[in-house]
Parts: structure tokens; C-alpha cells; sequence
């Protein structure tokens, strides 16, 4: 047997070249095509309500196996061709050689386009015009858990109840006459009661220009559809208001939550409402709208808007924009929750809030709240007036770091402990100033919304104006009890002096012997001082009505200085005068405020005597607003905080026995308070005491 003859290897044309050339670069576009768009919907479709972030991986796959595909079909038909071109040149007798490759090449081809089906995740399948399968891809057998074997060549009635049969029949005749369908065909197999949703293609299979069958590729979607079946349910069941609306604001959609905050009889009524209907203020932009430049992030705000019933409404609005496949805003989704009610709400608690503020400032006591670990939890604004600080100078400081007194600290433990259900005390307490201030403190305990003892609230209350006050009072009764004493034994002690200083100036114009002469003079002049001192009793008892008249003050103390000239020399005292002329006038009796001032300078002077053998009297006037002062101010030993209180209560007095009665100051207290005045003594800063006399100017 003949070996046959060596085919002479065909020369390549130029055109099979350009043919080839062409397939790589289309193929080559088309990949990149897909690898752009897959990029450039990966960003958008996160932004859509469905998970679709796969769909772009989906698309970049399929175009790879299609280019796969479609380059191994060519290399394939560039071998039929050249097996078909051999076997023209030799059809008078081919060999089985060349059978046999084109069997395999056939064979291969249908195993590439068998294995391309398979390689699909969505349905694909082929079958005749009266429901008989010829062939399905491996994703039909997983769906229906049927080998290959036994579905190819059985009518797919046998598998699938819906769609029902007479359905079908219904469009075949409008598909053979397009020769192509799409939609969405809901699907219920039979060994299964669960309803898929699948995306169909159908496409005519055409043998000699008539439609033999059908070829099918489905595409699952039926999470798809439950997902927006459930998020159906969701918009239509929400709470809040959910709408949909173009950038001009425009509504495109509204569940029921939203139609009935706006008081709408339907959905239908408020979609046909013009953009700026809704507007509080008709002359503003649409509420829902956005600007053109808008880049549709997350926008939150509160908008004001016209219920159907003409009411105003207050919303919490949250959309964001939704886009196209182009990167273009086609709409925004978004949120209304009325807060109307809310606002209303915080409104009348911010009203109760400051009115309790304002009653707390107003209250004329400070408020305190100390808890139970003995730090000051509140403090109300009148600590300002009271104390001088600030009320977060005290939140949060133990009141032990805050100068209060061990009565104050004793009776918030009392009632914090229990021991106590209420109490009160006096306590003094530090101004910021340097100052001390009486205070009375009332407590009780604090309880919290569980009925729990959580602290103590305490009230305080500054009493100092009110001691000072009841001081005075008391003195005062003080002083009529003694004026009432005084003004008795005064009268009983008048008669016998009087008839002593007459009988010594009888005595006296007798014939006596001159010792006894000298001491009828020393009992006269005794009788007189006890009758002065019986007269100053008189005075405080009943002191007369002045004689007022307008004074020049500066004109009286310079006077009442030159009186007093000789002996405050005698004693090294040194006067430090300040004349004021530019004075006002004050309106009182002149002879009863010299005595005044010569008392304060006389008590000066003996105190700077006993202190050293020289000093200085400090005078000065000082004019208030509606008041002058003298003070007089001298450097002796100054008068001791223990004493300081009691020195003008009647016969006080801290000389020595038969240095002073104790009444000069009780006297010059009497004389001004008949003045409308008042006199107050105070240790100088540098030592010494000073002596402030205060008239009204008339």
C-alpha cells in the first residue's frame, strides 16, 4: 500500500493575517471594555438599596469566558477550514485520518461549548417547541437534583408547575413571531414549594428561516426579589416617613408613615403636589430640593413644613442621593421623622428649667446640695451676693476645703446619717473679700427619683445685718432699763448733794480755821464732780432736745481742737489736722457734738498716755454721698477684739478705778443717734483705735 502523497503546507494569505489581527484587537477591547465598566460600577451600585456589589465581578467574568470562548471557536474553525480546504482538494477519496481529526475537532468543539454552558452560574438550556430539552448546563441539574442524562430528551413539565402550561401557549405565538423575549418569570419546581424568580432570554432557534426551539439563559433573582419584597415591606410598614424625590424636590414616592404625618387622604395626592407646596415659607426654595452642585452626600437637618391642613411640623430629614450607571444623580431617598412633639416638649422643659433657674437666682437664701460623700453638688448664683465666689468654685469641692465651720459640717452629717430629719444652725463663714459673715443654715435631706437618700439640700441665709440689728436692740433695752435705773437714783442722789455743796458754801463764809477751811473747798469741789457725774446720768437717761441748727463740721472739730490745745501739748501729743472747706452742711447742736468730739479726743489722749510718752492724734473728714465722716484715729494700744462689742454699753469701761465712770461713749452714742448719726470704734491696721463719727448732710 501507497504512502500517501504529502500535502503541500498552504501558504498563509495576507488576508487570513488581517483576519487574525482584527479578532485579537476585538477581543482584547472587549476585555478592557468590561474590566472599565465593571470599575466604574463598582462605586455606584454600592450606593442602591439591593447587595449588587458582585454584579460588576459578574460582568468582567463573563466577558473573559466569552473571549475564551469565541478565541478557542476560531482557532477551531481555522482548523475545519483548513481540514475542509484538504478535503476538497482530495474529496474524490479522503483517508479515515483525516475522518478521524475531523470527528475529534467536532467532538472538541462540542465539549468547549458544553464546558462554556457549564461554566455559566445562570440557566441555560435548549429545547423544541413542544417542551423536550436537548440539552441544559450543570446549573440546571443543581437547581433540580436531576442528572444530565435524565433531563435531556424529557419535557420540562415534568420538573416545573409554574408557569402553568396554557400560559406558556398563550405567548408561544407572539415569540415565534418576534423570535426573541425578555422579563421576569416566577418559577415553582415540583419537588420543591419554593417560588424562584428568574431573568429570562429567550432566543429562537431557526433551522431554514423556521423557529425549531428555544434556547433559554435564566438568571436568579430571586434574593433580589426578596430583598425588595422585604424592603417593600419595610417602606410600606415604617414608622417614619420615607420618601423618594428628584434633585428639584419633586416626591416620586412616599410610604403610608409619611402620608399621614403630612394628613394626606393618599399616596396619590401627595405625589401630585408641586415641589415648593410644602414650603412653611412660600417664597423659600423647595424643602426637599437640593442645589445643583449638590454632591448628594448624607444630609441631616430640621425642616419646617405645611401639614394639608395648613399646620406647620417640625422634621428630622436624612436623605442621600441615589445614582445612575453614569454617575448621575437620578433621585434622592430619604427620612421624615416628625419631631414636632418632641420640640414641643423640650421646649416647655427648657421653659420649666429656667423658670426653676430663675427662681433658684432669685431666691433670696443660697441653695446647697451636698451629697453623701461631702462634696458640694450645686450651688445656686446667690453665692455671688453672699460669699463672693462663683457657684463652680464650690461644685465638686468637699465642704471642708471651703472655710465652713464645724456646726455647718456637724449638721449635714446629722442629717445625711439620719440622725437627723431636720436642722438648722448659725455658723460663720469667710467672704472672699477676707470679710466674715453670719450665717444660719436650714437642712434637709435630698432624695433621688427612687426615694433614695442621695445628699442633703441646705438653705443659708446671711444674718449678719440681722445681729447686728438684734445687738442694737438689746442694747437699747439695755439702755432704757438703765436710763429707767439711772434717772431714779439721779433724782435720790440730787437732794443730798444739794444740801452738802449748801452747807459747804455756808461753812465757807463762816469764821473757821484755815485747815478747815482747805477742806471744806476739797469737799465742795467732790460734791460738784459727783453732781456732773449725776448730771451725765440725767443727760442718758433723758437726754434734751437739741437746739439744730446747719454746721460746718471742719469749723467745729478745729474748735473743739484749740479747747483741748494746752493739754494735748502738755502731753507730747501731736495733732494731724486736714481742714475740709468744700464740705457740706449737716444740721445738729454744736455745743452737744463738741462734747462728742472732745470725749473722743480726751480718750485718746489718755490712751496714748498710757501707752508711751508721746503720740499722734490722726484727724480726718471725709465726705460720703450722703453722709460726712470724722474719724479720729490715735497710736495707742488699740482696743482688743474681746472688748470691742461692749465698750459703749453704760459704765463699761477699761481705765482704771477713778479714771472714768464708763459713760462718755454711752452719752456720745445717745447724742448722735439724736443726730441721726452713729459713732463706731474699730482697731487701726497699724495698731491704735479709730473712732468714726457719721452725720447726714442736711
Amino acid at each position: 500500500m501507497s504512502e500517501p502523497e504529502q500535502q503541500p503546507e498552504r501558504p498563509a494569505s495576507h488576508l487570513e493575517k488581517e483576519e487574525a489581527w482584527l479578532w485579537r484587537i476585538a477581543l482584547l477591547f472587549l476585555v478592557l471594555f468590561a474590566t472599565t465598566v465593571a470599575a466604574l460600577l463598582w462605586e455606584r451600585l454600592h450606593a442602591l438599596p439591593y447587595h449588587l456589589g458582585l454584579l460588576p465581578i459578574a460582568i468582567l467574568f463573563v466577558a473573559i469566558c466569552f473571549v475564551a470562548f469565541a478565541y478557542g471557536r476560531r482557532k477551531q474553525v481555522s482548523e475545519l477550514k483548513d481540514l475542509l480546504h484538504g478535503l476538497q482538494e482530495r474529496v474524490s477519496n479522503p483517508s479515515e485520518e483525516q475522518l478521524d481529526q475531523l470527528g475529534q475537532v467536532i467532538a472538541r468543539s462540542q465539549r468547549s461549548f458544553k464546558e462554556l454552558l457549564d461554566s455559566f452560574d445562570d440557566v441555560a438550556f435548549a429545547m423544541s417547541l413542544d417542551g423536550t430539552l436537548r440539552t441544559v448546563n450543570r446549573r440546571v441539574t443543581q437547581l433540580l437534583d436531576i442528572p444530565y442524562t435524565a433531563l435531556v430528551g424529557a419535557k420540562l413539565d415534568n420538573f416545573v408547575d409554574e408557569p402553568l402550561r396554557n400560559a406558556a401557549e398563550a405567548g408561544l405565538a407572539r415569540f415565534l413571531e418576534r423570535r426573541r423575549w425578555a422579563g421576569l418569570v416566577r418559577v415553582r419546581l415540583k419537588n420543591s414549594q419554593r417560588v424562584l424568580y428568574f431573568d429570562c432570554v429567550l432566543s429562537a432557534i431557526i433551522k431554514g428561516d423556521e423557529v425549531v426551539g428555544v434556547s433559554t439563559l435564566a438568571r436568579d433573582v430571586t434574593e433580589e426579589r426578596e430583598k425588595e419584597r422585604r424592603f417593600t415591606e419595610l417602606f410600606e410598614t415604617l414608622q417614619e416617613g420615607f420618601y423618594f424625590s428628584t434633585p428639584e424636590g419633586k416626591l416620586l414616592d412616599a410610604n403610608p408613615a409619611l402620608v399621614h404625618m403630612l394628613g394626606y387622604g393618599g399616596k396619590e395626592e401627595l405625589l401630585a403636589l408641586d415641589p415648593t407646596a410644602m414650603n412653611f415659607d412660600p417664597g423659600q426654595s423647595p424643602a426637599l430640593g437640593r442645589t445643583a452642585d449638590d454632591e448628594g452626600d448624607v444630609r441631616t437637618r430640621e425642616i419646617s413644613l405645611k401639614r394639608k391642613d395648613g399646620t406647620v411640623g417640625i422634621f428630622l430629614d436624612t436623605s442621600r442621593a441615589v445614582w445612575d450607571t453614569a454617575g448621575k444623580i437620578i433621585r434622592y431617598q430619604g427620612t421624615l421623622v416628625d419631631v414636632t412633639e418632641r420640640r414641643g416638649m423640650e421646649k416647655a422643659l427648657r421653659r420649666q428649667e429656667e423658670f426653676q433657674r430663675y427662681l433658684l437666682e432669685s431666691f433670696p437664701d443660697l441653695i446647697l446640695v451636698i451629697d453623701l460623700h461631702e462634696h458640694y453638688g450645686f450651688a445656686s448664683a446667690r453665692i455671688r451676693d453672699l460669699l463672693g465666689y462663683a457657684p463652680d468654685d464650690w461644685v465638686g469641692k468637699k465642704v471642708e476645703e471651703q472655710d465652713q465651720s464645724p456646726e455647718f459640717l456637724a449638721l449635714c452629717r446629722d442629717v445625711s446619717t439620719g440622725r437627723k430629719k431636720f436642722g438648722f444652725c448659725e455658723y460663720g463663714a469667710r467672704h472672699r473679700d477676707g470679710s466674715w459673715r453670719t450665717m444660719r443654715a436650714t437642712a434637709s435631706p435630698l432624695f433621688d427619683a427612687e426615694s433614695k437618700l442621695s445628699g442633703v439640700i441646705a438653705s443659708v441665709r446671711d444674718i449678719t445685718v440681722e445681729k447686728k440689728l438684734e445687738q442694737q436692740i438689746i442694747q437699747s433695752e439695755r439702755l432704757a432699763a438703765m436710763g429707767q435705773m439711772i434717772g431714779g437714783f439721779a433724782h435720790e442722789l440730787n437732794n443730798p448733794l444739794t444740801s452738802i455743796l449748801g452747807v459747804t458754801e455756808l461753812l465757807q463764809d463762816a469764821q473757821v480755821p484755815e485747815q478747815v477751811r482747805k477742806q471744806l473747798t476739797m469737799l465742795q469741789q467732790q460734791s460738784r464732780r459727783a453732781a456732773e457725774i449725776v448730771q451725765n446720768l440725767m443727760y442718758f437717761s433723758r437726754p434734751p432736745a437739741p437746739g439744730k441748727g446747719a454746721i460746718n463740721l471742719s469749723e467745729l472739730v478745729q474748735r473743739t481742737l484749740h479747747l483741748h490745745a494746752y493739754s494735748l501739748r502738755k502731753n507730747n501729743i501731736t495733732v494731724d489736722f486736714l481742714p475740709e472747706a468744700a464740705l457740706p452742711s449737716v444740721n445738729g447742736d454744736p455745743h452737744q457734738l463738741m462734747q462728742v468730739f472732745l470725749n473722743l479726743i480726751l480718750n485718746a489722749e489718755q490712751a496714748i498716755r498710757e501707752a508711751r510718752d508721746r503720740g499722734t492724734l490722726r484727724v480726718r473728714l471725709v465726705k460720703g454721698e450722703k453722709s460726712v465722716s470724722v474719724t479720729f484715729q490715735d497710736d495707742g494700744p488699740g482696743i482688743s477684739p474681746e472688748i470691742l462689742p461692749n465698750i459703749f454699753d453704760p459704765f463699761y469701761t477699761t481705765k482704771r478705778p477713778g479714771r472714768g465712770t464708763g459713760l462718755g461713749l454711752s452719752i456720745c452714742k445717745a447724742i448722735l443717734r439724736e443726730h441721726s448719726g452713729n459713732v463706731e470704734a474699730t482697731s487701726g491696721p497699724g495698731g491704735g483705735a479709730v473712732f468714726t463719727v457719721t452725720l447726714p448732710v442736711t
